[in-house]
């Protein structure tokens, strides 16, 4: 594949957590290594990145502007912000103009209790043995920008349990993505992972017990074009 020309690119990492009370909150085990090994192998080739990562501790990549966020909604919007424009040109925009690319390896939390409470949760005190968590739906952060990207390339990520194989398919339709990276469980908080790179265009391939690192690098080679063939 030719060598492309240095990008605007945004990346997104680790989890999002999604507050229950001031000490308690939903989250995933996603440890952010992905997403932080794609930062650095884009910004390796000479791109402009910003990264905007979840609660983790990983060390930013050298050359990568860090953008720290919580919840779903906070990565949402600094999301929009990176890679679909903004007027200013402070940390975390790229301007106007927005950004080239996206890479979507945040594994954003796909519910968020409907009411945050403003102290300690206390259920238990009733002496019930069942308690319930009534959960709202957390915005589509791939699918709201996909809709909007243009030409743009949008590479999301598609984590699933057993064969995922459609349902990752289906995915990358539905989001607007030029691809989807489909893995599963073993994945998380591994330096190794087993990947199939889903294109728009019906082809996939797959990269078989690589370091995370590897695959960060083949990433950031895709191009726009590439996901028709």
């Amino acid at each position: 594949m030719a060598e492309l020309a240095p990008r605007k690119v945004v990346v997104t990492a680790g989890p999002t957590r999604e507050r229950i009370d001031p000490v308690r909150y939903l989250s995933n085990d996603s440890s952010g290594l992905m997403g932080f090994e794609i930062a650095r192998a884009a910004a390796e080739r000479g791109d402009k990145v910003i990264l905007i990562a979840g609660p983790v501790h990983q060390e930013t990549p050298d050359g990568v502007t860090r953008i720290d966020v919580e919840s779903a909604r906070d990565m949402l919007q600094a999301v929009k912000r990176a890679f679909l424009g903004s007027e200013s040109r402070t940390k975390g925009s790229f301007g106007k103009t927005g950004a080239d690319a996206l890479f979507m390896a945040a594994a954003v939390g796909d519910w968020r209790p409907k009411r945050q409470l403003s102290g300690k949760w206390r259920a238990k005190d009733g002496g019930d043995e069942v308690a319930s968590l009534e959960l709202v739906r957390n915005p589509d952060i791939l699918a709201t920008v996909g809709r909007r990207k243009g030409n743009r390339l949008v590479v999301g990520f598609a984590l699933e349990t057993g064969s995922g194989l459609q349902r990752a398919k289906a995915k990358l339709t539905r989001k607007g993505a030029d691809f989807i990276v489909l893995n599963d469980e073993t994945a998380l908080g591994a330096k190794r992972t087993t990947v199939a790179i889903l294109a728009k265009g019906g082809v996939s391939s797959r990269l078989q017990n690589r370091t995370k690192r590897e695959v960060a690098r083949t990433l950031v080679r895709l191009d726009h074009t590439d996901s028709l063939k």
